[in-house]
């Protein structure tokens, strides 16, 4: 891989470590900020799977929609086949908790498809 690629391929995948950290963070502490754990979430998904796609080579377009990023990356790794309906679940929250108004309940269960916070 080419150092151009292998930096973007790092870019990308850097920040979906700094948002999963940060989920963690907000998530761990009893702070109610669960709106802006799963927000987080959705964020380190879609920027982990950008990621795997620029290093197979593949383009995608500007898009939150994590089930269209899952399929593109299940082209070269067919395991991603069995993620596509939890990223797909996900995709919302990248705006459904942004806003005032929005339906958020009092507590989530974001540990249920992502154990790593709970640790």
């Amino acid at each position: 891989m080419d150092n151009a690629k292998n930096d973007a391929v790092r870019m990308w995948l850097v920040k979906a470590d700094h948002d999963l950290r940060a989920a963690a963070t907000v998530a761990k502490n009893d702070t109610g900020l669960l709106d802006i754990a799963i927000f987080h979430c959705q964020q380190a998904v879609e920027k982990a799977l950008k990621g795997f796609l620029v290093f197979s080579g593949e383009p995608f377009s500007k898009t939150h929609d994590l089930k269209t990023l899952t399929l593109q990356a299940a082209k070269y790794d067919s395991g991603f086949t069995a993620l596509v309906e939890v990223a797909d679940s996900l995709t919302p929250y990248v705006t459904r908790f942004r806003y005032p108004n929005s339906d958020m309940p009092r507590r989530m269960n974001l540990t249920a498809h992502f154990p790593t916070l709970s640790e």
